[in-house]
């Protein structure tokens, strides 16, 4: 198949379809052999899709022989090459680092968080991969000096010698040990019996060690050849030997390809192209070349920019989008994947951005379209994935609310039969949560509300929740094999229900269920029987393990829209590829943090650089752009701040800026025309029907249905926001508290107010100052113990209220009376117009002088004198209702004085000396309010007289407000 001395190199521009333009050179060179001796022919590739993909290009003609095609990782599968006895899996492998790690952190704390037990473990396996691949032994890490860099490096060295056992004869190999074991042993073959047939090694860089061994061993074959992907034919001599210093140029697309030749002592010139053809557009191949020079040679940009013929023409085919946020890019890139659809194109996504191409499926689906996503969808955001990391996070944990219901509400819960009577108990929970708490439900909460219910099948429903609850909280430290059982009896029960033979879905159902069961089984079964873990570590674990499965459903997708990683780049045969995310810290992302060796000690022992990565996503890049049609997309935000392009599309918007004479500022602007116009089309996608903004309301609905009884605090919701007692009372509609409990100062005031009527209700306060505040003291503990379940809210307010505790009951001493009326409920009924006044004040005092004093406690900032005259009528309204009789234990009793008691630091109090003209004024003025509305014209209007603008309302969305605002002249509406 090759004639002449090796080596036989060849390369395929960037922007070729690899995988087609490899089976066209291999057809003709075989010519009119006969059929067989393509199956002689052996050809190593890199991915299991370049397989595929070869495969049919082999067949496309019609049914053939087909050459040996096999992986280069498959090598060390094959028991001939690395004997049978199986490779310890991935996962083992790095348990067993857990335990290490472990044992390291136990002993220093400072080091690392216990959560990042499993990335610790698994970015020393990888160091431990990469070692193996590149042949280092850990005796050069172990004799790298370290006393120019700081202590954590010493103390990796010295840890990094605990896994030296790892690398001896007798150690059970890993994947990768195998691999290259068995790489060696069929190079040593080859060198004493070289196969007479052809074999090639195609798309590969030779970026792993093991890899390039492969490859300098074929190369010296009688019949040996390497097929490079993406080689830059337009790259000058004189820049290949620039890049001779990895130090400085391993960022470079190219600088592989130069190791490699390194490595095989050929020059540049010795690459042939492996076909005639050539790439898809040449022009912009070489405007990609010359923009992704070396830094060190960018005044190759003015000697040779200006010789690029026709940028335009170059251009014509290449869109720059620049989207305001990446929901806008996903939007744009949706729709011209919807619209190479409608064309019968065949369309590329390329990103390493996983979030941005889920928007894009996501924004596909409105369309119909499902895209062939070659990373499938990751284990953990699976539903049996989820399930089994909710369940992960209550073990050990009290469940909060939220903890609970999301464990409830999860789509495989109750999975069975049962499923219905589930979700309407879970949903009666919900209310009850949200209504009354408690702050964390458990067993003893269920159990007595599921008892309390009418429907059989409660108690039933309770007793299942509370076993699983039970067997996740219950867990204490344990070995990791019994942690595991015990949450995948939990999970598997929560599935269950109280039927597991009823039809439904169960956790192990489906492609997810199979994968989330393999995931589990395998963690059983590689758990270290010894390793004693807590269940507050056990989540991050789990994770760990999780996140290193993905799922791909085994639905129908449409084959003309694919979305790969960058990596797959050069095995798409696509005409159109659009590079999303081009972005510095997406592409290229940011160097993983190696939290065992730094870029010199790396350098030192000769393991790969960091800037590998970033090399290796420049050549992705250069091969993805050269497609014959491009899509070149950025979001100019993220949620945090802007963001920075690409350094490599930064350098070609810049080589373009700077070639004015070549028509570069054109071309570029050109390019970011064509994206503007998709960013249009999105904008109109995505823009809302035009609709008159709604008005301000002022329903009027008919005076017979209008409430005729209202509470005190009501009373100043009917003058600051009429509309809110209109929904409440005639809407019947009624804010749901929040389903988190939370220390907020809603509850403060509820707790202070209960410690000061429990105080009260527990009669005369001691004459003695310090018996009095240790009464109050002893009063506040019980309460907090009771109303307020997180430790550090009661520690901070018990500590609010033992400093005013002492000038609390001082001042009750000195101003005198007595509690006769605490938090009791009672009404003022009114003829004409027909009305009920409810009234509940804090405390009612009965002076010596046989008069009142009415006192309402604010533990914020009570009203001033001018907010009570025209807003705040609580304790006006109330000495209203005691002049009319309307508490019974003080009948006939004269009130003298208002109070609104503050309970802040300070203690301040604002008073108002009641007056009996004071008091005939307020209830004229509440008639006058009530005959108001008794008229049938009068609107309930919403935020009438609000506090502030900001002043948050209960029923503010209901109104629309935002739509309008406090300028706008309320529209009256008649209501049924």
């Amino acid at each position: 198949m090759f004639a002449g001395p090796g080596p036989h190199v060849f390369g395929l521009p960037p922007g070729a379809d690899f995988p087609a333009r490899l089976a066209e050179g291999l057809l003709q060179r075989l010519g009119r052999q006969t059929p067989e001796a393509l199956a002689r022919v052996t050809i190593f590739l890199n991915t299991q899709r370049m397989r595929r993909r070869l495969r049919a290009c082999l067949t496309a003609s019609g049914a053939t022989l087909l050459p040996r095609l096999r992986l280069v990782t498959e090598l060390g599968g094959d028991p001939l090459l690395c004997g049978p006895e199986p490779a310890v899996s991935g996962l083992g492998r790095r348990l067993e680092l857990v335990v290490l790690i472990d044992r390291m952190l136990r002993a220093d704390p400072s080091l690392a968080p216990r959560g990042a037990l499993f990335d610790l473990a698994d970015s020393l396996a990888a160091l431990m991969d990469e070692m193996r691949a590149e042949g280092v032994d850990p005796e050069a890490v172990a004799a790298l000096d370290v006393e120019g860099h700081a202590a954590h490096w010493a103390r990796s060295q010295r840890f990094l010698s605990l896994v030296e056992r790892f690398f001896d004869a007798d150690a059970r190999p890993d994947a990768e040990a195998r691999l290259r074991a068995a790489t060696l042993r069929l190079i040593e073959g080859w060198q004493s019996r070289p196969p007479a047939d052809p074999v090639i090694v195609a798309g590969s860089t030779g970026s792993r060690g093991t890899t390039a061994l492969l490859m300098q061993a074929v190369v010296r074959l009688p019949q040996g050849a390497l097929v490079l992907p993406g080689h830059d034919f337009d790259l000058p001599e004189q820049v290949w030997d620039s890049m001779a210093d990895a130090m400085a140029h391993e960022d470079h697309p190219q600088f592989r390809h130069r190791r490699l030749m390194a490595l095989l002592k050929i020059a540049p010139g010795d690459v042939s192209e492996w076909t005639a053809g050539a790439a898809p557009d040449p022009a912009r191949n070489r405007l990609l070349s010359l923009s992704l020079r070396p830094a060190p040679v960018t005044d190759q940009w003015i000697t040779e920019g200006g010789a690029l013929p026709g940028l335009s023409a170059a251009t014509a085919r290449l869109t720059l989008l620049e989207a305001p946020t990446p929901r806008a890019e996903a939007m744009a890139i949706a729709l011209r994947l919807r619209q190479a659809v409608e064309e019968g194109q065949s369309v590329a996504l390329i990103s390493p951005d996983r979030d941005l191409t889920r928007r894009v499926s996501a924004a596909l689906d409105r369309w119909g379209v499902l895209p062939d996503d070659s990373a499938g969808q990751p284990l953990p955001h699976t539903p049996p994935g989820r399930l089994l990391r909710l369940t992960a996070r209550a073990m050990g944990r009290r469940l909060t609310g939220p903890g609970l219901l999301a464990l409830l509400k999860h789509p495989l819960a109750f999975a069975g039969a049962d499923r219905g009577p589930h979700l309407l108990l879970t949903r009666d929970l919900e209310l009850e949560l949200r209504r009354h708490g408690p702050a964390f439900p458990d067993a003893g909460f269920l159990t007595a509300w599921a008892e309390a219910r009418k429907e059989v099948f409660a108690p039933d429903w309770a007793r299942v929740i509370c076993g699983v609850l039970e067997t996740l909280l219950t867990l204490d430290e344990a070995p990791l094999p019994v942690l595991i059982a015990r949450h995948r009896a939990a999970t598997e029960a929560l599935a269950r229900g109280a039927d597991w033979d009823a039809a439904g879905d169960t956790p192990w159902d489906k492609a997810a269920g199979i994968e989330a069961l393999l995931a589990v089984t395998e963690f059983q079964a590689e758990a270290p029987e010894g390793f004693v873990l807590s269940p507050l570590d056990y989540p991050a674990l789990l994770d760990g393990v999780l996140a290193r499965r993905a799922v791909r459903d085994a639905v129908l997708t449409d084959e003309r829209v694919q979305i790969l990683g960058p990596q797959e780049a050069r095995i798409q045969g696509a005409n159109l590829v659009i590079l999303a995310g081009l972005n510095e810290g997406i592409w290229p992302g940011q160097p993983s943090p190696d939290p065992w060796l730094n870029r010199k000690m790396r350098a030192e022992a000769g393991l790969l650089l960091p800037e590998r990565r970033i090399g290796l996503a420049a050549h992705d890049y250069q091969m993805a752009a050269a497609a014959p049609q491009v899509v070149l997309s950025r979001a100019l935000r993220d949620a945090e701040a802007e963001t920075v392009p690409s350094r490599w599309l930064n350098r070609l918007v810049n080589l373009l800026a700077g070639l004015p004479d070549g028509g570069g500022p054109t071309a570029l602007a050109d390019m970011r025309a064509r994206g503007a116009d998709l960013m249009a089309q999105a904008a109109a996608v995505e823009r809302p029907l035009p609709s008159a903004p709604a008005v301000r309301p002022a329903p009027r609905p008919p005076v017979a249905l209008r409430p005729a009884r209202l509470s005190l605090t009501e009373i100043e919701r009917l003058i600051r926001d009429p509309y809110a007692i209109y929904a409440k009372h005639l809407l019947k509609l009624h804010p749901l508290s929040p389903l988190r409990a939370d220390a907020d100062a809603r509850l403060r005031g509820e707790v202070v107010h209960r410690v000061m009527e429990t105080l009260l209700k527990a009669g005369p306060l001691p004459a003695d100052s310090e018996a009095a505040v240790a009464r109050l003291l002893d009063v506040a503990d019980t309460v907090l113990a009771q109303d307020v379940p997180w430790p550090v809210a009661r520690t901070v307010w018990r500590g609010r209220l033992a400093r005013i505790a002492r000038p609390f009951v001082e001042a009750l001493a000195r101003e005198g009376g007595t509690p006769v009326l605490l938090e009791e409920k009672h009404t003022a009924t009114f003829a004409h117009p027909p009305f009920t006044l409810v009234g509940k004040p804090d405390r009612i005092d009965l002076l010596p002088d046989g008069s009142l004093r009415i006192v309402d406690y604010k533990t914020g900032k009570p009203p001033g004198e001018k907010e009570q005259r025209y807003f705040a009528k609580q304790l006006l309204l109330a000495a209203v209702m005691a002049d009319m009789g309307a508490f019974p234990q003080v009948a006939g009793a004269e009130v003298r004085e208002i109070v609104y008691q503050g309970l802040g630091a300070d203690l301040k109090a604002e008073r108002t000396v009641m007056t009996p003209e004071l008091i005939a004024a307020t209830r004229d003025e509440l008639l006058l309010l009530l005959h108001a509305w008794a008229e049938p014209g009068r609107g309930y209007t919403s935020r009438r007289a609000v506090f502030e603008v900001k002043w948050p309302g209960d029923y503010d969305d209901l109104a629309r407000h935002g739509e309008w605002d406090a300028t706008d002249a309320p529209v009256p509406e008649d209501v049924p």
